[in-house]
């Protein structure tokens, strides 16, 4: 094994990633994978997980899929004794579900604002409370991996209630990056960019996209392998002193002015 290969290495590793059954966090859980580590994909479409799943195993991987309920305390519970049942071990979590919605703002009503915090950031803060406890109470050297948004970042027009939902994670995640910093417990926000996936195609409309190019240096939109690079800094040994962090990957937006 080559000096980056070990150094990039989590063999012998369990990384359970929320949202995996998505275009993105899916993309992530392969390069965890290739990387060595066993993945646990939870979501709600066993369809798409055995699509992934499919792809991992292919290529020499091993992991599985765990439905569960991530918005409630028990759901959360359960999906960590069933990882830790079958694998006996967690190392890495990455909190990837997310949900969108492009309402003029005096329009969002009460059942969307609930229904994308309680994806967006109550399942974020149980995760880490329910996950960050078995850390603590075993010792583990851990890395939590929470995905944020540019939109919480830059707050951008017509995703209201969603960028309020990401700047929340980028919060937490830097408070518990402080707050577990002795305990070998590294937490840090990973910020796509513009990413075509699932939730966000339908706020993509062709105006949308014209701006949103125009404030892209690289003029192109990001592709899911390209998280892999930072999905493994952060999940590795490559990046034990790296927490509290934001590692923004999105061509250049952040970098864009006039």
């Amino acid at each position: 094994m080559s000096y980056l290969d070990d150094l990039f290495s989590i063999d012998n590793k369990t990384a359970v990633v929320i949202g995996g059954t998505g275009e993105l966090c899916g993309a992530m859980a392969l390069s965890l994978s290739r990387a060595g580590a066993e993945v646990v994909l939870v979501g709600r479409s066993q369809q798409k997980a055995d699509m992934r799943l499919s792809q991992i195993r292919a290529e020499g991987g091993n992991g599985y899929f765990i439905a569960a309920d991530i918005t409630s305390r028990a759901g959360l519970q359960n999906l960590l004794s069933e990882v830790i049942e079958k694998s006996g071990q967690c190392d890495i979590l990455v909190n990837g579900a997310g949900s969108n919605a492009a309402t003029p703002f005096l329009e969002v009503s009460e059942e969307e604002y609930d229904q994308i915090f309680a994806i967006n950031t109550k399942a974020v803060f149980l995760a880490c409370q329910v996950f960050g406890q078995y850390f603590i109470d075993n010792g583990v050297n851990a890395s939590i991996i929470n995905i944020g948004s540019m939109s919480g970042v830059i707050p951008l027009s017509r995703v209201f209630t969603y960028s309020m939902t990401k700047a929340a994670v980028h919060n937490i995640s830097k408070n518990l990056a402080r707050e577990w910093a002795t305990r070998n417990i590294r937490v840090n926000t990973l910020v796509p960019g513009f990413f075509p996936a699932e939730q966000n195609r339908k706020v993509l409309t062709p105006e949308r996209v014209e701006q949103i190019m125009g404030h892209t240096p690289m003029k192109r939109f990001g592709k899911s392998e390209e998280l892999s690079g930072a999905t493994l800094l952060l999940a590795s040994d490559a990046g034990s002193f790296i927490t509290g962090e934001e590692i923004i990957v999105d061509g250049g937006y952040a970098a864009m002015t006039i």
